[in-house]
C-alpha cells in the first residue's frame, strides 16, 4: 500500500490517500482528522504511528505505506 499527501487550496483542506499496489484508491481522508473512523480503514491499534507518518510526509510524493 501506498500513502499520499495532497495540498489543498483556500479552503479545500489537505487530504491524504491510501492506494493499493495497483495504485487504486482505498482511502481518502483529511489530513487535520486522520483518526476519525480509521477503523472503516483497516487500521486500529495504529492510530499513533499513522498520525507521526502524516504529520512527516511530504506533498505529492507517494510513499510505501509500511505499519
Amino acid at each position: 500500500m501506498y500513502i499520499l499527501k495532497v495540498k489543498g487550496k483556500a479552503k479545500i483542506p489537505d487530504y491524504i490517500q491510501i492506494r493499493d499496489d495497483n495504485f487504486v484508491l482505498v482511502a481518502y481522508f483529511r489530513a487535520d482528522r486522520p483518526l476519525k473512523n480509521i477503523e472503516k480503514f483497516g487500521f486500529e491499534g495504529k492510530e499513533e504511528a499513522l498520525e507521526a507518518l502524516i504529520k512527516e510526509l511530504p506533498f505529492g510524493k507517494p510513499q510505501k505505506l509500511e505499519l
